[in-house]
This record gives structure tokens, sequence and C-alpha cells, in this order.
């Protein structure tokens, strides 16, 4: 365990290096992180199994896959919940849960999609009430047996479709819900997995559809100030290698016409695509972006979050487009070949580690060297900066914020798992 002294000295030495050579403030980076939210996606916790039905499974379709049969899954909503409190506690900073519809309490009840409400998700927003949490909310479009095709908000059959857009009309509704009842706008995401497995011999008309589905999804306005909306789109998935209704051109389009946010997921492009390189471009036309913050290797869209080059990449375009408050920051993978709990923290923690390492760059001073032409000044301080003390930092940013430093963190999962997830069979 860390000692409480031993992290400021060593923060204290940092700070000192950091204004002495770079020119940076510790302290208002430090400041400027914990005012950050990250939404932390509830589906890592039970292997986005839901509690429609007992034992769900995808099972209808939709382009998704979890592998991986580790012990200690959530079985109810209590159990998530506790899961999510146990992580969130060891993850710094301001906390959102961002829920799917599949994770309503029904009471053993039947409920259909097309006919969920706010009534079935109560048990949330009073424990994310109590937490002092803001919720986000996702339409649920698959592991349905009306996407057993594959094809939801553009299926041929126009009822399948009405299906669809009633069910994402009462999502939206039950959004709004929560950011009044909470007091913080709740984020709707909306992700369909339509599409092929081979090249289909009409685009254009499932496109036509999903837009004609859209249009009437919203047709009903809600109150900004409690719902915000946003759409997601996809390259390929599983069972989609052809073909994505929903490509990334559709839905950018769509929502800088509608002033919808449009949401960048890093496991939605091609492997060689820099999802960073988007960021400054999208923000030209819209006043926000939602980031889907995951690891794509290979075909799979959604392996726990690491501090790697991309995530990198994707907070340094952040911190450099002065766009902190400009973008809503999300983690979505699922892996069930470890401890969830485990997964859901050192993913967030990597996230917030990227955002702090932007943070501490000298902006000012590589700015100015790019201003002057000076390349190789540039060049020089971007290297220099990586060999920076920026684990003191981060030890001192847990402290403040009342989680543990260090490797500690991973002590605490262990514990957890031996006394709570070690004993659900």
């Amino acid at each position: 365990m860390k000692d409480a002294g031993e992290v400021g000295r060593r923060h204290a030495e940092a700070r000192d290096r950091y204004a002495a050579e770079m020119g940076v403030d510790t302290d208002a980076a430090l400041a400027a992180l914990a005012r950050l939210p990250l939404s932390i996606h509830c589906w890592q916790g039970d292997d986005v199994g839901g509690f429609e039905r007992a034992g769900a499974t995808l099972d209808g379709g939709g382009g998704l896959a979890v592998t991986g049969n580790y012990p200690g899954r959530a079985r109810t909503p209590d159990e998530l919940r506790a899961d999510l409190d146990r992580a969130l506690s060891l993850i710094p900073g301001p906390h959102r849960v961002n829920l799917h519809a599949m994770y309503g309490e029904f009471g053993g009840k039947a409920v259909d999609r097309d006919a969920i409400s706010p009534e079935h998700f109560a048990g949330w927003i009073a424990w994310a009430k109590a937490k002092k949490y803001g919720l986000d909310f996702n339409a649920t479009c698959f592991s349905h047996p009306e996407a057993a095709d594959g094809f939801t908000l553009a299926n041929a059959d126009p009822k399948i479709r009405a299906f669809w857009v009633e069910h994402v009309r009462r999502c939206r509704t039950i959004g709004a819900a929560m950011g009044r009842e909470l007091g913080s706008a709740c984020v709707h995401n909306l992700w369909i997995p339509d599409g092929s497995k081979d090249h289909p011999a009409d685009r254009f008309q499932r496109r036509a559809w999903l837009k004609e589905s859209l249009d009437a999804i919203y047709a009903d306005r809600q109150d900004a100030k409690l719902l915000v909306d946003a759409i997601e789109g996809k390259l390929f998935g599983i069972g989609s290698e052809a073909f994505v209704v929903g490509s990334h051109e559709f839905y950018l389009a769509y929502a800088l016409q509608h002033g919808l946010l449009p949401t960048l997921d890093l496991g939605h492009y091609h492997p060689t695509e820099s999802v960073a390189d988007k960021i400054s471009a999208v923000l030209q036309f819209s006043p926000k972006v939602l980031l889907h913050l995951s690891r794509g290797v290979r075909w799979d869209s959604d392996h726990v979050v690491v501090l790697n080059d991309e995530i990198r990449a994707v907070m340094e375009e952040v911190v450099r487009a002065r766009a902190l408050d400009r973008v809503v920051l999300a983690l979505d993978y699922f892996d069930a070949s470890l401890n969830r709990v485990g997964a859901w923290v050192t993913g967030a923690r990597a996230v917030q580690q990227g955002l702090l390492l932007a943070l501490l760059e000298p902006g000012a001073r590589i700015r100015e060297c790019e201003a002057a032409g000076d390349m190789f000044g540039r060049l020089a301080l971007l290297e220099t900066a990586k060999t920076m003390p920026f684990g003191a930092v981060w030890d001192r940013h847990c402290e403040l914020q009342g989680v543990p430093a260090g490797q500690d963190w991973i002590a605490a999962i262990r514990t957890y798992e031996r006394e709570i997830l070690s004993r659900r069979g």
C-alpha cells in the first residue's frame, strides 16, 4: 500500500520537474481531469445478458459475441449494481453508468421491448440518485426474435420496423425520465446491427428504410436538458461483414442534419483507420461528439481498453483541440474471459491515464515550435514528455479522489472476488 506522505512527496518532485522542464502546471491538469465524467457500461458485468428473462443470452442475432466463462457473472440487478459500486469505488472522478434497455426490472413478467417504460428502471434511478451517479441509456436492438434475420430499423417488413421504432421511442422517453430525476441529461445512444454477411443487391433501399425509421423516431422531440441523442455507425460486424446499413457516413450525415451527436467507436473502423484524426474534423460541424472507448483486435471490436497508442492519440486530440467540454466519454467493451470488475476498472483507469498524459503535454511550447516552423523542437518536446514522471501525478490524482493508487486497486478486486464473486457458483 502506498504511503500518503510518499505519494505527496513524489508528486511534489514531479510537479517541480513538469513546471521547470515542460512549463506544465500539474495541479491544473489534475483539476481538469477531476471534472471529467466517464460513463461506465453495465453490460461488461453480465456478458450482455440483461434481465428480460432468466438465463438470457445473445440468441437473437445482431453481430455480437461474448467469449469466455470466467466465474462470478452478475445474475440479478442487485448483483450487477453491487459489482458496479465496487468498480466505481476504484475509479477516480465523477461517475456515470450506461444502461441498455434489456437491463430493466420487469418483476418476472413478460414485457416486450415495444412496451417498456420508466417504471421498469425505477430501481436503477433510485440507486443512481442515492449514489449520486448519472445515468445514460441505449435502445437494445439485438438479442430478440424480431432481430433474428439481422435487420431491425432497416427490415424489409414494415411491421418489424414499426416494432423497433416504438422500442427506440420508448427508450428515449426512459432516458428523459432519468435525466429529469437525476438532474443530469441522459445520453441516449442508438446502435443497430442491421447488415448482411455477403453483398446485397440493393443497399439504397435498406438505407432509405433506416432513414424513414429514424425520421419517425426523432420526430418526437425531447428536452435537450433531459436527453441528448446520439447515433453510432460501424464498418462491419460478425454476420455483417459485407454491408452495414448504418455506416459512419450515413450516421454522420444524419446526425449533422438533425442536430444529433455522432458516435465514434474506436472498434468500429478499419484497423488502420485513425479515430483520433476524425475528432477535430467532426467537431468543425458538430457541437459535441460521443466517443465509445474500446479496443479492436482484428475483427473483434470490443476488447478491454488499455493505455495503448490509440487511446493516447484520441485523448491527445481531445486536449489539443481544447474540446474537453465537447466530448462525451463512454466505455464500450465486453470480455467474459477475466474478472469482470477488473475489466471495468482496468479500462476506465486506462482512459483517464490517457487523458492525464494529454493534459500534461507542454501544449503551449509545442504550438509555439510549430508556429515558428521548428519541427525538430516540436518532435523533441513530444518525445521528452514521454519520459516525464507521469506515474507520480496519476497517484496523486487517485489520492485526491479517494481511490487506491499504484497497484492497491488490484488487491481490492481480488478481495471482492474472493468474498463475493466466487460464491456465485
